[in-house]
């Protein structure tokens, strides 16, 4: 298992185009990958789960990553975060 922390910049936190774009990412891996804001978790192959999470501007995001692609998940999803 691996872990990202990720400082969400955007002032109007986790919307649609930024949830969208992990989203599109992450389905393209077999690992899970999860993010966890505060006490809460998303699974970011779903993206209602993640845009309900709610995450605001300033925040930090763990994404955590499980299974066999998980070296190739971390980089594509870190690639996807530092275009946000």
């Amino acid at each position: 298992m691996r872990e990202y922390l990720y400082e969400l910049n955007d002032p109007m936190g986790l919307h649609a185009r930024p949830a969208s774009l992990i989203f599109m990412e992450a389905r393209k891996y077999c690992c899970s990958i999860e993010a966890h804001w505060e006490s809460d978790k998303a699974d970011c192959k779903s993206l209602l789960s993640l845009m309900g999470l709610g995450v605001t501007g300033g925040s930090v995001i763990r994404f955590k990553f499980d299974g066999e692609d998980e070296d190739a998940a971390i980089t594509g999803i870190r690639a996807v975060l530092e275009k946000i």
